[in-house]
């Protein structure tokens, strides 16, 4: 199976049902962001820290893996030159949705968050990656990309579901049971059941991949990025989140010499 073709159609079908994560800013938001007044999130609640971001006015930023009008318009708006690159074709129109709408320039360019070789190396001061690795198999590929395209000095800001919530059976989580099933790594293509896997497709719901920690924390230091903050978050549409942080997110740098 081609997996990120299949997901693809399936995050246009997402676009489709109105997923929380597909529905663009509302103009009120635009007008604050242009006034300085802005926040986004890489994880489902917590605001990303102010201080992870430079000044946005003139900054290089690639949104990876970030279409669905709601980050990308608040960056260009606040004064950013901003590229996004996200495998879903009508996430990437959410973002040119608001760009009409409000008359905001916004690079989209439709591919895989594993490939980013037509951009140049030093291209970009900042990547701005929400929660969206789980939908591809090699993460380090990932970080090993950005690394490529940042700039010395650039930050890379990432979104990650924590491993631990792919031990549970997904179906008793939405019945708030918690219920262990599930060896790590985590892939919806070798655990689940050919009827569930069935159930899946029918639903055109996206594939998912878990990583461990080593691939999301050791990959981006192996990749050659410093990690110099973090936070947790939750979600709370699960009766997990009452136990543990289920996401988590993390700011990197890339130094200005490589040893």
């Amino acid at each position: 199976m081609d997996y990120a073709q299949y997901n693809r159609e399936a995050w246009d079908h997402q676009v489709k049902q109105g997923n929380q994560w597909t529905i663009p800013v509302s103009e009120k938001l635009i007008t604050a962001a242009r006034a300085g007044e802005w926040q986004v999130v890489l994880t489902p609640q917590k605001p990303v820290p102010g201080s992870w971001f430079p000044a946005l006015t003139g900054l290089s930023i690639l949104g990876l893996a970030c279409g669905g009008g709601q980050q990308a318009p608040i960056f260009a708006a606040a004064g950013a030159h901003v590229t996004v690159l996200d495998n879903s074709p009508l996430q990437l129109e959410q973002d040119q949705i608001v760009a009409r709408r409000e008359d905001l320039k916004i690079t989209s360019i439709l591919g895989d968050m594993r490939d980013l070789s037509q951009f140049a190396p030093d291209s970009f001061d900042l990547i701005f990656n929400p929660c969206s690795v789980s939908f591809v198999s090699e993460v380090r590929t990932v970080f090993e990309q950005s690394y490529r395209v940042l700039k010395p000095n650039g930050r890379l800001l990432c979104g990650f579901t924590n491993p631990v919530k792919f031990i549970f059976d997904e179906d008793k989580l939405a019945d708030d049971e918690l219920l262990i099933r599930h060896k790590l790594p985590y892939k919806d293509t070798t655990h689940l059941t050919p009827d569930e896997l069935q159930k899946l497709r029918l639903g055109k719901d996206p594939l998912i991949f878990s990583h461990s920690l080593e691939d999301l924390i050791g990959g981006q230091l192996k990749a050659g990025f410093n990690i110099t903050d973090m936070f947790e978050d939750v979600d709370d549409n699960t009766r997990l989140a009452q136990f543990l942080p289920t996401y988590f997110a993390t700011l990197a740098e890339k130094p200005e010499f490589r040893p």
